[in-house]
């Protein structure tokens, strides 16, 4: 109710002003807000992985101390279970290491293989080796020694090396923080004292079971628990400025030394094993493990669960740092994973001793025991042999019963116990407390949250605390080495092809919203990132017949009204800032969008440049990497005679260099290729800001990413578009995910895709790109599907394709029949022939590309021969319906299932594309009555048979049943599970008739959607008189007299019949549109006279120079320093005059100055653009840009005050001077902004804020600029003539060359038609003949179980054939439902570590800086060196 409310207010302003205040309001322009849900799912994850993590780490960490006490010697099981407990827990330190090794084995057979450094490879293997033999000697020889609660702390202090090293390197970030690695190194050896005071205590105390030689082993732990901690040196070292370049040598090659290492480790512990139970009495006997029946349960168990809840934990530990969940997540959980554990043992124990009934003596002659617990110790040696006990509680109780808790004198030595715990303890939360302080980037890798890849299920808590990254300072000189996120530049191309004006408005809101999100680019942004936008409008211009004038389109026309609305939707006003410039391509337009980012339309006029999507992307390309970061990186050299405006200027020694005018362009010298990204996307495609940065995440993760694309919903209505919902969604469920985790994306879609410039400018991607197709495969492979085809060239160079789940775009779909089969013969043969491309070059590919290796191949070389495949399994399909619903046999139900696809084939020869397609419509309906029966039929077949275990039930049921789990898993899809039963009906036209309009027209080389002929000569006729076509015998002829005409044939008759009369007055003329022309010209000509020109050329500004002194030369400006963003304030307020021409943004008019000659074209575009300086549109906009300009002030009074008072004072000087729709003077325009200048001047004054004057003035200036009419720099228009003439002229083929371009495509065709049909007709012949020859001959026998349980008697027959592919089949699916559960769950932590850092678009204050304000937005924050020119 309140937003209704809101615009109703709205509306009522713009009422005040117009007739017309109705505007359109696109869905999603209103803000953003972060959805309650979503921070409720943040939360509850946050809480759940900590809890995953705690319960993971408590389990551990407390089934390894159960084997440890299990296989004590002073344990009550027997020598035979505790030798069966003693190999499973050198399992458990086998298993990690086991896992290392298998997946470090699959990164150097089927990733990369990097020989290692053979110096750096043997300081790895010592470390390594020292680190297995202090394991391995601390686990299985001290641990089995000593009780439950000594083994819970002595590892703790296995983190003193860690603070040694910090002490050492001085690694805080504070000096008084170095009290942490200071108290951790006391509080261990404090610890290790306790230890030894502790176990005295219990030997002098006559506690059971204490011998002498526990010294010994208490020596042998400590030196164990110090190597260690060698485990965890390289983390010291990462964070100082310490062996770098060895570091940094060994990240190259880290999968090969954990290949090494880890079987190292494996050796070492097996070894120690051995040498210690092998050599030592009575040894180890063989014998004794078939005797060890009872412990196989319980050690198997307990060890299974050990393993999977060390691995749990770790992942778990990984995700709750990717989620941003560190404190609560991470740390709190795993630093108490000790304390809880001690709690649940004790806990456990006290539980055990009020179950027991005890009835042992405690009084004595001479003493009395007073402890609680020791009569339920003494007595453990009955308890197990009771059934009702289990062995775990018995052994744990046993444990704690061998501590100075069973003291028979006093319970006081227990506390030197509990003491050295909380030392051991604090020890190690001293050492990483940089954990808690942890700050981690929105999606960051495991191998940039931990050192090591290796974790120690032994000591899985320790490990995860230690192997944390400590993101530190390097030296004490230095700051802080956080790893901060690089910033980066995006370019938005959007490529436009007769796109209506609803599919312009989607595009454009998604452009403006991104504006918002961004906010002002002079400033800094949380997701470091600056962006422009480019749409690239193809066939824009056409020609006038009646006056041979070239024109935009109407095309055109509806794009710059779809800115504009989008414009006064965001704002509330009109454009501000508008520059028109001609170009050797056609015309550009230039927007400034409300908070200060560029929009750039790109005209393209089909007579000057090529067509066409690929053409377009060659375009942006090269302009945007190739000129402006050519440009940027070499500042152009001017001579001190231009007169440029001297905000663009930097004089470095007495030479001047022209400064990148735009921001991001100066900006994009500090920024490497590798940060600046292309987003490729449609007309129109609707997208949120959200859905760009979750792309950005991807390509910044991972610097090996050369693209990334997002989930495309198709929109539209009716059942076209229903199915084409569904099959994007299986496409992207299925199919996309399974490429992303097994290898890479094939096909980066051109409609929502992000490119990384690195990528796009490497060897044979863009050069390669640029080739004009030739040959008859180029033409399929090259034009018909340009976008898997850059995706190929990247893939074939190295570089990684990702799919993100997350990241949703919506683009139009087609909607008829006949545009969906069109659409899809392009993008069919394309496929094809891009993925045969990719798997013939297989074997280079997979030597360049690490994420493509020789499974993925042989995975894409099972999904090619299944699409090859398709017709006849749909044909076969087709025949098994006949023979469900007609109970027609099966050779004759083949036979009747063939003929319609190869009559349909004969169809698509002979007739023409629109019969071809209206067969295929009418079959398709067909089909689907046929599959909706078949449907029924096979659930009444299963209902007949009693059972859904047949073939065909089972792919029904298990195929309905996974692609409900796969839709329940992306809540937000869900629905679309619904279209799935259309989907099913219509598989016989997707497979089998599509693929055969696709093959068969394979030579049609034309786009087949939006072929429209609007704009062409379609405008209105104005002012014609007289229309005829008169045809005479041969002749045809065209008489058209038009206004203009007979005017003046009226006048030249009045002077033939009267010579001496005086030239008769001239008719008004009725051409709206000529008169509408002449006053725009005279209004243009009176403002261009007040607004800062552009460049001359070079010849015409030598030419000046002779005649001119220096001082009188005419300003000089390129295209990308556009008058209108470059206005400035100088910070001193005596500045010279011509320093105030510049920065009020008009030129003396004394000053010399050149009028930029207009095409035909310009004059009613900048007719559309002066629409804003009319009385009405004034008002409005003078309104909002004051509110616009103090939103941040705090200062609502003054701002509403100054609305008021200033529309006052525009209400006082225009109400009797001018009508609501009339465009002001030149001479209003100057009177109007002295006038408002003055009133805001008074305004603030009264308010003592005089301070924000200037910024007042610089909102009523852009209120009253005029649109610009400019003019290329001379480096970019001959740039544009060079890449025009090199790669982009437009294409002039011969009728020769045509028909032999045609002769190749057929022959292509009939090639590809020929393979298909052979391959389709042998696997069709093949289950005709085994149907001919009977099931019982060659058929599988398959038991049948009806749902009871029981067997039938008759088993069910399969042929061979159908058997094979069905399980094939199936296999496909799981595998892609396996690596879907995998990609939802990355998905998952990347959406919510992304919701956790969303902007939030409320407002914030900010200082002011009107004391100094540079307009010119390369000197903001810029600082230039000798080193940078």
């Amino acid at each position: 109710m309140e937003d209704l409310k809101q615009r109703g207010r709205k509306r009522e302003g713009r009422h005040r002003d117009t007739w017309d205040p109705f505007q359109l309001n696109p869905i999603g322009a209103e803000k953003e807000e972060k959805r309650t849900c979503f921070i409720l799912l943040q939360n509850l994850v946050a809480v759940i992985v900590g809890v995953l993590v705690l319960a993971s780490a408590v389990m551990s960490k407390g089934s390894l101390l159960v084997l440890t006490t299990l296989s004590s010697p002073k344990s009550l099981r027997d020598p035979a279970d505790r030798q069966f407990y003693t190999l499973l827990l050198m399992c458990v330190l086998v298993t990690p290491n086991l896992l290392v090794f298998f997946k470090s084995l699959w990164k150097c057979a089927f990733k990369s293989y990097v020989p290692p450094n053979a110096k750096t490879m043997g300081i790895m293997c010592v470390i390594e080796s020292l680190v297995a033999v202090g394991t391995a000697i601390l686990v299985l020889i001290v641990m089995p020694q000593f009780d439950i609660l000594t083994n819970l702390c002595i590892p703790g202090g296995t983190c003193i090396l860690s603070s040694v090293l910090q002490i050492v390197f001085r690694l805080q970030r504070d000096r008084w923080m170095i009290i942490y690695p200071i108290c951790s190194l006391i509080l261990v050896i404090s610890g290790y004292i306790l230890v030894a005071v502790e176990y005295y205590v219990r030997v002098s105390s006559f506690v059971p079971f204490q011998e002498a030689e526990g010294y010994l082993y208490i020596g042998i732990a400590i030196f164990a628990s110090l190597l260690i901690s060698l485990n965890w040196w390289e983390n010291p070292f990462r964070a100082s400025s310490n062996i770098q370049e060895m570091l940094n040598e060994l990240d190259g090659f880290r999968d090969t030394v954990y290949l090494v290492t880890s079987v190292l480790r494996i050796g070492i512990t097996v070894a120690i094993y051995f040498l210690y139970y092998g050599l030592s009495e009575p040894g180890i006997d063989w014998g004794a493990f078939s005797k060890a029946k009872s412990a196989v349960d319980i050690g198997l168990v307990v060890f299974f669960l050990q393993a999977f809840c060390s691995a749990a934990c770790h992942w778990f530990g990984v995700v709750a740092c990717k989620i941003h969940a560190v404190k609560f997540g991470f740390a709190l959980p795993v630093s108490f994973c000790g304390p809880a554990t001690l709690i649940l043992g004790i806990t456990l124990f006290l539980i055990q001793v009020d179950n027991t009934d005890h009835n042992i003596i405690t009084s004595f002659p001479n003493f009395t025991i007073e402890n609680p617990f020791w009569a339920f110790c003494s007595q453990l040696a009955n308890i197990k042999d009771k059934n009702s006990t289990s062995v775990v509680m018995v052994e744990i109780s046993n444990s704690i019963c061998q501590t100075t808790l069973n003291s028979p004198y006093a319970l006081w030595p227990f506390s030197m116990l509990a003491l050295e715990g909380v030392c051991m303890w604090l020890g190690l939360v001293s050492c990483t407390y940089y954990v808690w302080k942890l700050k981690v980037q929105r999606i960051e890798r495991t191998s940039q949250l931990f050192v090591r890849r290796l974790y120690e299920s032994a000591f899985i808590d320790l490990s995860l605390l230690l192997n944390t990254k400590m993101k530190v300072i390097r030296s004490r000189n230095k700051e802080s080495v956080n790893e901060e996120v690089e910033n980066c530049v995006i370019y938005l191309c959007a490529t436009m092809w007769h796109e209506t004006y609803d599919e312009m408005l989607k595009i454009l809101t998604s452009m403006f919203r991104l504006d918002r999100y961004r906010g002002d680019p002079k400033e800094e942004h949380k997701d470091c990132f600056d962006f422009e936008c480019h749409i690239y409008v193809d066939d824009a211009f056409m020609k006038e017949k009646e006056t041979g004038m070239r024109l935009v389109n109407s095309y055109v026309e509806d794009l710059i009204h779809v800115v504009m609305e989008v414009y006064r939707v965001f704002t509330n006003k009109e454009p501000d800032e508008v520059s028109i410039i001609e170009t050797p391509y056609g015309g550009r337009l230039v927007f400034v969008m409300p908070e200060g980012n560029m929009l750039y339309v790109h005209l393209k006029d089909k007579n000057l440049i090529r067509n066409k999507k690929r053409w377009s992307q060659i375009m942006y390309m090269y302009y945007l990497l190739g000129w402006k970061g050519y440009n940027v990186k070499n500042p152009m050299k001017i001579t001190r005679q231009n007169n440029v405006n001297r905000a663009s200027l930097v004089s470095l020694d007495g030479e001047s260099y022209l400064l990148p005018a735009h921001d991001n362009d100066s900006k994009r010298r500090h920024i490497s290729d590798d940060n600046t990204y292309v987003m490729a996307l449609d007309g129109d495609t609707d997208f949120h800001p959200a859905a760009l940065i979750l792309l950005v995440d991807r390509l910044r993760m991972y610097d090996n990413v050369g693209a990334a694309c997002g989930r495309i919903h198709p929109t539209g209505m009716g059942p076209m578009v229903w199915y084409q919902k569904f099959e994007y969604a299986v496409g992207h469920w299925l199919q996309k995910t399974a490429e992303h985790v097994f290898g890479s994306v094939l096909c980066s879609p051109g409609c929502f895709s992000l490119f990384r410039g690195s990528a796009l400018m490497d060897d044979n991607v863009l050069k390669r790109y640029t080739t004009k197709a030739t040959r008859a495969s180029e033409y399929v492979q090259y034009d018909q599907g340009e976008d898997r085809w850059l995706c190929t060239l990247l893939l074939q160079q190295g570089w990684r394709v990702e799919y993100n789940a997350a990241s949703d775009a919506y683009t139009n779909s087609p909607q008829e029949f006949k545009e969906f089969y069109n659409q899809r013969r392009r993008w069919g043969p394309s496929t094809l022939a891009n993925t045969l491309d990719l798997l013939h070059s297989g074997t280079e590919t997979v030597k360049r590309n690490t994420s493509i290796s020789f499974i993925y191949i042989l995975y894409q070389i099972f999904t090619v021969s299944s699409s090859i495949l398709g017709p006849a399994s749909v044909t076969l399909m087709i025949a098994g319906a006949f023979q469900f619903v007609f109970g027609v046999p099966g050779t004759l139900s083949i036979i009747i299932a063939v003929i319609p696809p190869v009559v349909y084939m004969i169809i698509c020869f002979v007739a023409k594309s629109n019969f071809q397609i209206t067969i295929a419509a009418i079959l398709s309906v067909i089909y689907a009555f046929l599959m909706t029966a078949s449907f029924f039929s096979i659930i009444g077949d299963m209902v007949k048979q009693g059972t859904f275990i047949t073939p065909t039930g089972l792919f029904l049921v298990s195929g309905a049943i996974m692609y409900m789990v796969t839709a329940i898993l992306h809540p937000q899809e869900c629905t679309l599970v619904i279209y799935g039963l259309m989907y099913f009906i219509c598989i016989p036209s997707g497979y089998l008739l599509l693929t055969i309009y696709s093959l068969v027209n394979m030579h049609i080389v034309s786009w087949g959607t939006r072929e429209s002929n609007k704009g062409e000569d379609n405008k209105k006729k104005v002012g014609v008189v007289c229309n005829r076509d008169c045809k005479l015998c041969c002749w045809d002829v065209k008489i058209e007299v038009t206004q203009e005409t007979e005017n003046l044939m009226l006048q030249q008759i009045q002077q033939a019949v009267n010579p001496s009369a005086p030239a008769a007055a001239k008719p008004e003329p009725t051409s709206p549109t000529i008169q509408d022309h002449l006053n725009v010209v005279n209004t243009d000509k009176q403002i261009l006279d007040h607004n800062k020109q552009v460049t001359h050329n070079k010849d015409e500004h030598k030419k000046n120079l002779l005649n001119k002194k220096d001082g009188d030369t005419d300003s000089q400006s390129s295209v990308s320093s556009k008058s209108c963003e470059k206005k400035m304030d100088s910070s001193n307020d005596d500045t010279d005059d011509e320093d105030d021409d510049y920065i009020d943004g008009y030129i003396n008019p004394g000053m010399a100055k050149e009028v930029v000659p207009e095409s035909d074209w310009v004059i009613p575009v900048k007719k559309v653009f002066l629409k804003k300086l009319t009385y009405a549109n004034l008002k409005r906009n003078l309104q909002e840009q004051i509110r616009y300009t103090l939103r941040n002030k705090n200062q609502e009074d003054l701002c509403e005050e100054l609305v008021l008072m200033l529309t006052d004072t525009l209400n006082e000087e225009l109400r009797d001077k001018v009508g609501p729709e009339d465009i002001l003077t030149v001479g209003q325009l100057e009177e109007l902004q002295d006038a408002l200048n003055e009133a805001a001047r008074r305004i603030l004054k009264t308010n003592r804020m005089e301070r924000l004057e200037r910024r007042i003035k610089r909102g009523i200036e852009r209120t009253l600029v005029a649109p610009q009419i400019e003019r290329l720099s001379e480096d970019e228009e001959d740039f544009w003539e060079k890449l025009l003439e090199r790669y982009l002229k437009p294409i002039a083929e011969d009728e020769a060359h045509k028909k032999e371009v045609t002769r190749e495509l057929k022959s292509l065709r009939n090639k590809a038609v020929f393979l298909y049909f052979i391959i389709n007709v042998l696997w069709v012949v093949a289950t005709f003949f085994l149907q001919a020859m009977g099931s019982d001959l060659l058929s599988i026998k398959i038991p049948k179980y009806f749902p009871n349980g029981t067997l039938s008697d008759d088993p069910m027959k399969v042929e061979p054939l159908s058997l094979m592919f069905l399980l094939s089949f199936a296999v496909l699916l799981i595998v892609q439902f396996l690596a879907m559960l995998y990609h939802r769950v990355y998905t998952l932590i990347h959406v919510v570590s992304y919701r956790g850092t969303e902007k939030d678009y409320k407002k914030k204050d900010e200082e002011d800086d009107d004391d100094l304000i540079l307009e010119n937005q390369t000197a903001n924050g810029l600082i230039i060196t000798s080193d940078d020119l």
